[in-house]
């Protein structure tokens, strides 16, 4: 049986002026999987998602979403598709409740049935206890859960998650993995944009790496992870002196230091034997370790390789 695709993006170019955003962007995405969109501020992926999205005509390409095409077929597309942008976009001094009953309204859902979806998602995403209370009144975390449901009123097959959870402290961010999880249990395709590396660890099926406006890696976290090769060794010390007297000892082994955390690494190939011979240098310099600890690959080693850049920076250029 031949692979369902959900939407499809071939040679996507989209220019501002003289600016040009996305050079020739490909990539699909399964039924019933996610894709993640990683890479550097202004690599173009909120465009992409805007394009996806019927939000922003593109130059040249052929862009189709659940078969439809997205510039032929627009309305098609959009009776398809749920988008949770990157700030919550709902009426705050509409109740949760009035919300969603509104937005499915829009949906020319009746009534009875507006009332009904609204129920079912305020249980869903746990918001009865605050369905009749103003959104100026919810956290960040609720007004986030009430966007993504919102978003859902209609119960759309593709949903576009644009940096959902940008703001939220670490239990929210979880609580609303958990959401997403639910809904790809349930078969529903999503294309993730994300500053989070972490997120699309744990969330996708496949990753995509853009930078400069293309496509420079793409595969599963796995396989991204694998480009980057060797673990790394950090060790760290009760000195600078200690840190200098180790860096000189161990030389051209040394692939970064960071002064501020006393601490150095060192990529390896053999966890036992490159660990011992490291640790058994060290002694023989009678240079003191407090710590040690080895790494294996992150997304953020495969962002950094393939940018230039740590997630870190990105976040704090954000």
């Amino acid at each position: 049986m031949a692979e369902q695709i959900a939407i499809k993006v071939s040679n996507l170019k989209k220019s501002y002026g003289k600016t040009s955003v996305l050079k020739g962007i490909d990539f699909k995405v399964r039924k019933g999987s996610m894709l993640a969109l990683l890479g550097p501020n202004g690599a173009g992926k909120t465009t992409t998602v805007r394009i996806l999205s019927t939000l922003l005509k593109y130059d040249e390409g052929e862009v189709s979403v659940h078969g439809y095409d997205v510039k032929k077929q627009s309305e098609q597309v959009k009776s398809v598709i749920g988008l949770t942008g990157q700030s919550a976009a709902v009426d705050e001094l509409l109740t949760g409740r009035e919300n969603l009953i509104m937005m499915g309204r829009l949906y020319r859902l009746t009534k009875a049935s507006a009332d009904s979806r609204a129920s079912e998602l305020l249980e869903e995403f746990d918001l009865i206890d605050a369905a009749e209370r103003p959104v100026k009144t919810y956290s960040g975390g609720m007004r986030r859960r009430l966007d993504l449901a919102v978003s859902l009123i209609a119960t759309p097959p593709i949903i576009f998650l644009d940096e959902p959870t940008t703001g939220l402290d670490p239990r929210s961010r979880i609580a609303m993995w958990e959401i997403i999880r639910k809904l790809m249990s349930d078969g529903t395709t999503i294309l993730l944009t994300t500053q989070y590396l972490e997120e699309a660890d744990q969330l996708a099926d496949q990753i995509i790496v853009i930078d400069g406006g293309k496509v420079i890696a793409e595969g599963t976290a796995k396989e991204l992870k694998a480009k980057v090769g060797k673990d790394r060794l950090e060790l760290i010390f009760r000195s600078a002196n200690e840190l200098r007297a180790a860096v000189k000892l161990l030389n051209k082994e040394v692939a970064g230091t960071d002064d501020k955390e006393q601490s150095l690494t060192i990529m390896i190939n053999d966890t036992n034997t490159d660990v011992r011979n490291v640790l058994d240098k060290l002694a023989k310099g009678s240079i003191n370790v407090e710590s040690m600890a080895v790494h294996k690959p992150t997304l953020d080693d495969v962002f950094l390789s393939l940018t230039g850049k740590t997630a870190k920076v990105e976040e704090e250029e954000k």
